[in-house]
């Protein structure tokens, strides 16, 4: 009698070949990104820390242009923090309208992990800086900074390790960078608004009305959406509430599902033109200029003596991780779900060492939160980068000691035996696929038969070099096809012909 078979979900399951093939090209374009990040931050803190440049980064980061009678006579720093990123904020919001539409977030039981694991990934590391600072009497403003993650910047520490992180963990990372954008958006709109001009909020609200009806009534043009989104972004600025937001929510409002006749939703669509300004351009300027803090020995150790630096470096490392991967067991324990049979619990710890790896959002909440203390918010920077830098050489501990059994999966995962372009493990219940592999161990059979046929022939037509006194055995034996075979085939014979050669 056959044992009943088990109904148990798993998580980390394969990726359906669609979903598969999204995450690929989203994260390839993360991945250029995030590279051109690490180089702006090393740059920044270059120019910031060579003696001779110190005075010049100072100059440009403050140089401020814009239009004052607009409230817009900014300083090339706030342009970065407030504009640029309005940008990433933007694809942001397309990306979490895709999920929740097209994607991971769709099935309630599968959005359950990436969002506890999110949840409890933000409110642990705040959790770890608030305690910090309360028990060393610290500024507790700064609880959120630890709380976001970095993908780009995490996907650059994976392409330079070079580890083959499978799929179905590379999705879980950027749905559940998704998720802590989304929140992340949320903290800045409650908890960093001091005060609001309704009359800018409000035009940039009927803006964002007028934005909403020229997508539903099907209008094209960049010329029409890119000056109603300066406008409301700039009515967003003036309104008090963070400029980031207008991005988010243009995003929210593009269509992510396809009709009849397309081949990608508008928002795809937009998101693959806008990206690669988000990865390779915005964001890496936002952290020029963001990143460049003055660090000493003095500075260093008052990063881990004093509570809010302490605090965001604990966050981080400590508090991600333990976040994320607890999130995570208690899902799979209160939804009785299990591991994908290919990985271990380690491997989700890994994961989650590298999700506390906090940059962006990280720094410009760090901004927010101690805005008028600049000493304390280069400390904080400073303690972003040192807790990134921490939490990164940790997974890359981690994730080098399973990347064997990874290269492994990742080979099984492309494996594509019938040359349909369609990785064999999406083809299994196929007949077609069946057939086609096949005709293929045919063509192998006939080959091998083919071969064996030659040797065979060959070996009846020769002489024994043995016997033949005209024949130098030593020359002829590694040159005869028989022999040859032979020698190399484990089992062949050999001299005495009673072992392998």
């Amino acid at each position: 009698m056959s044992a009943p078979r088990s109904t148990a979900r798993r998580i980390f399951g394969r990726l359906s070949l669609p979903e598969r093939t999204y995450v690929t090209d989203a994260l390839r374009t993360e991945t250029v990104g995030g590279v051109l990040l690490l180089l702006a931050a090393v740059t920044a803190l270059l120019w910031a820390n060579v003696p001779a440049l110190h005075d010049s980064y100072e100059a440009v980061s403050h140089y401020h242009l814009g239009p004052e009678a607009l409230g817009l006579h900014l300083s090339v720093e706030h342009w970065a923090a407030d504009g640029l990123l309005a940008i990433f904020f933007f694809v942001a919001g397309i990306e979490l309208k895709r999920e929740v539409v097209a994607g991971e977030l769709k099935d309630p039981r599968a959005a359950a992990l990436p969002v506890a694991a999110a949840l409890c990934g933000m409110a642990v590391p705040a959790l770890v800086y608030t305690l910090t600072n309360l028990t060393g009497g610290g500024d507790t403003g700064g609880w959120a900074v630890p709380t976001a993650t970095d993908i780009a910047f995490a996907l650059a520490v994976l392409a330079v390790i070079g580890t083959s992180l499978p799929s179905a963990l590379r999705a879980f990372l950027l749905t559940l960078a998704v998720v802590d954008d989304l929140f992340a958006i949320l903290i800045i709109a409650v908890f960093f608004t001091d005060t609001i001009e309704f009359a800018a909020l409000g035009g940039a609200v009927a803006g964002l009305a007028v934005f909403w009806v020229l997508l539903r009534r099907g209008v094209r043009g960049w010329y029409v959406y890119v000056p109603l989104a300066l406008v409301i972004w700039a009515l967003m600025y003036n309104s008090g509430v963070h400029a980031t937001i207008a991005g988010v929510a243009m995003g929210l409002m593009l269509r992510c599902t396809i009709r009849e006749g397309e081949e990608h939703s508008p928002g795809e669509h937009i998101e693959h033109l806008v990206r690669p300004l988000s990865a390779g351009l915005a964001v890496p300027l936002f952290a020029l200029f963001s990143a460049g803090v003055t660090i000493s020995g003095g500075a260093l150790g008052e990063m881990f003596t004093r509570p809010e630096p302490l605090g965001v470096v604990l966050g981080l490392v400590i508090g991600k991780t333990v976040g994320i991967f607890g999130g995570t067991w208690l899902t799979a324990r209160f939804t009785r779900a299990s591991l994908s049979e290919d990985l271990a619990w380690a491997d989700v710890l890994a994961v989650a060492s590298l999700a506390g790896i906090g940059f962006t959002v990280s720094l410009l909440i760090g901004e927010l939160a101690f805005a008028g203390e600049a000493a304390l918010t280069d400390e904080v920077k400073a303690a972003v980068l040192t807790g990134s830098l921490i939490a990164a050489t940790c997974a890359t501990v981690l994730l080098k000691l399973r990347n064997a059994r990874y290269r492994r999966i990742q080979e099984a995962e492309e494996r594509d035996e019938d040359s349909d372009g369609i990785p064999d493990v999406y083809e299994q219940d196929d007949p077609a696929y069946h057939l086609r592999m096949a005709a293929v161990h045919d063509r192998k059979a006939a080959e091998h038969r083919r071969i064996a046929a030659e040797i065979a022939r060959g070996r009846a037509a020769g002489t024994d070099p043995d016997t033949d006194p005209g024949t130098d055995s030593g020359t002829d034996s590694g040159t005869d096809p028989a022999h040859r075979m032979a020698a190399e085939v484990p089992g062949g014979a050999g001299e005495d012909g009673d072992g392998p050669a």
